[in-house]
């Protein structure tokens, strides 16, 4: 019982941050909030003004038989309020939404921008599914937060004591009956708010869930196909929607109830008011026209109340959406640095690693323990050893995607982290194992090497990593379009798409990382060919399977449970005859 009361504080407590921090982000759109609330207190006031002239008609033609030439005037004052009531509920509408939008555009560039920084690191150990899941439904979750839920909240407040100032001098016990049962319904929706509260966010991670799995089955539909799981996955999908379809539907029933609840609190409220009236009607202790206005007003007293009831269930999905959104946000970017300086890189320079060590989890074995390794400007190093020897991890280093956990990196003996992290990746070109070719034509994939290249540059580009040929005897040639990952190419043309766009981006640093693995015969010779090219006048660190890839290297560094174990040329290694010599004669020659 004491476990459940402190779990429902620290949600209150998370609740009530999370909405100041929502409220935060509706400053740049105060004005339209501003604007939608105005516009709410001036329909309130109209339709008061509306139940005034209404009661004086009702009571003049019904009472005094006055004629309706003596009406018409206020009839028409009705058709006028009545037609600014419809243009200020449009400029509501319309200031609520721009802000809604403005909000959501904003927060889903920085949320998006937050992600990137992050890195692939971080991409890698998440669903993607599920961050597709918070980037797009998560952001339109807050459109109803802010565009009625947020201003709904001051116009419950603000609408009620408006009416209140015109019933209480009329009459005081009417007024008296409208203070007593509204502050009901208030107290009521956060009752069933805390109720609904962890529906709502079984119903949230249940759609990311559903989500992230779904795609996981798309990306792996070959696998699932190739070992006959297709139709075991089919039950998963099936299981995780049903638990997805009664969370949604535990969500609807408690809004339905609490709907059906909150109107029914309304509806005696106004008829409790509407008794009281009729009684002193009865007893001529109030007149007509002042019961009949003073009974309009009831239901324009709970209508706020209500719609705030009928919109929580909106704010309490935005809050809780608001809770993975921020969760990431708050991740700290280890590579952020508001002091780092544009550094260009001379003709010779010099990058040194010194006593590097990287942990990419807390309680995890380290993946680079106490590494020692220089590069010099023109210089291409080699890095080889197993699978999981921290080869990658050193590349991710270079390109700055994680920090090391201890020891430092060092570019002309200053600290990279000193360096603009922008600038640095500009001087460096990256071909990897799998490179990612993006849903667009094969010329914005090779151009993202250099956007602004000319289209000979590009073509000059596509000639050198041996891509051109094929390229042209594509439907389409250069404008081809390629499905989501390059689908319509081999493994062996993304890559010389990818060596293409590292030709063209032209940096003085590259980094290869297993460039050439897992190709066939004729895609690794036209590999090589471009990469013998490429590495022309640059400084290299390549980490590679293939013994034709290693031997064009200056220095080898042999790397064993994340520490350097050799290094040298490949003579000297191999006369040495330690772990590299032992790779060699292991795999023939033909790898390593």
């Amino acid at each position: 019982m004491l476990l459940s009361k402190n779990r429902l504080l620290l949600g209150l407590g998370d609740g009530i941050m999370l909405s100041k921090r929502l409220i935060i982000e509706g400053r740049p759109v105060f004005g339209y909030l501003l604007l939608t609330v105005l516009m709410g207190f001036l329909i309130a006031i109209l339709a008061v003004s509306q139940a005034w002239f209404f009661s004086q008609i009702v009571a003049g033609v019904f009472l005094e038989g006055a004629k309706l030439s003596s009406v018409w005037n206020s009839l028409f004052l009705i058709l006028a309020i009545i037609v600014l009531r419809t243009i200020f509920l449009w400029i509501s509408e319309i200031c609520a939404h721009k802000a809604s939008a403005c909000i959501k555009a904003g927060l889903r560039k920085r949320l998006m921008s937050h992600i990137i920084s992050l890195g692939p690191v971080y991409a890698r150990g998440e669903r993607t599914g599920e961050l597709i899941t918070t980037v797009v439904d998560g952001i339109e979750s807050l459109e109803e937060y802010f565009s009625k839920y947020l201003p709904q909240l001051l116009l419950a407040v603000g609408i009620p004591l408006i009416i209140l100032g015109f019933v209480f001098p009329l009459d005081w016990k009417s007024g008296l009956i409208l203070l007593l049962t509204g502050p009901l319904i208030p107290i009521f929706i956060i009752f069933i708010g805390k109720l609904a509260e962890e529906k709502s966010l079984d119903q949230w991670q249940s759609l990311s869930w559903m989500s992230a799995h779904f795609l996981d089955v798309l990306q792996g539909i070959t696998t699932l196909k190739v070992f006959g799981r297709a139709k075991d996955q089919i039950r998963v999908i099936e299981r995780v929607s049903e638990s997805f379809r009664k969370t949604t539907l535990s969500v609807l029933r408690i809004a339905f109830l609490s709907a059906l609840l909150l109107e029914f609190f309304a509806t005696m409220s106004t008829a409790l008011v509407a008794v009281s009236i009729g009684l002193r009607l009865v007893y001529g202790t109030i007149s007509f026209s002042e019961g009949l206005f003073l009974l309009l007003l009831a239901p324009e007293f709970y209508t706020p109340l209500r719609t705030l009831g009928l919109n929580f269930h909106a704010g309490l999905a935005g809050v809780n959406a608001a809770g993975r959104i921020f969760k990431i946000m708050d991740l700290p970017l280890a590579n952020e640095n508001h002091n780092s300086k544009y550094t260009e890189l001379s003709s010779d320079f010099h990058i040194s690693f010194e006593h590097v060590s990287l942990t990419y989890q807390q309680g995890e074995s380290p993946a680079l323990n106490g590494i020692n390794l220089s590069l010099h400007s023109g210089e291409k190093i080699a890095l080889v050893g197993p699978s999981g020897s921290g080869k990658t991890s050193i590349a991710q280093l270079m390109l700055r995607f994680i920090d090391p956990t201890k020891g430092k990196i060092f570019i002309n003996g200053e600290s990279l982290k000193t360096i603009s992290l922008e600038n640095w990746r500009d001087q460096i070109a990256y071909v990897p194992q799998n490179p990612y070719l993006f849903s667009g034509s094969i010329a914005e994939n090779i151009l993202m090497g250099r956007p602004y290249a000319t289209i000979e540059e590009l073509i000059g580009a596509a000639k050198e990593g041996e891509a051109h040929e094929f390229i042209i005897k594509l439907p389409d040639g250069y404008q081809t379009i390629l499905g989501e990952g390059g689908t319509r190419l081999s493994s062996g043309q993304a890559q010389r798409i990818a060596i293409a766009r590292a030709f063209l981006k032209d940096a003085p640093i590259l980094i290869l990382d297993e460039a050439t693995s897992s190709l066939d015969s004729e895609s690794e010779y036209a590999v090589q060919q471009a990469l013998r090219r490429l590495l022309e006048r640059k400084t290299a660190l390549i980490i590679a399977h293939r013994l034709s890839t290693i031997r064009q290297a200056d220095r080898i560094f042999v790397i064993k449970h994340g520490k350097v174990v050799e290094q040298g040329n490949h003579e000297e290694l191999m006369s040495e005859q330690g772990a590299y010599y032992q790779m060699v004669a292991e795999y023939r020659g033909e790898a390593i």
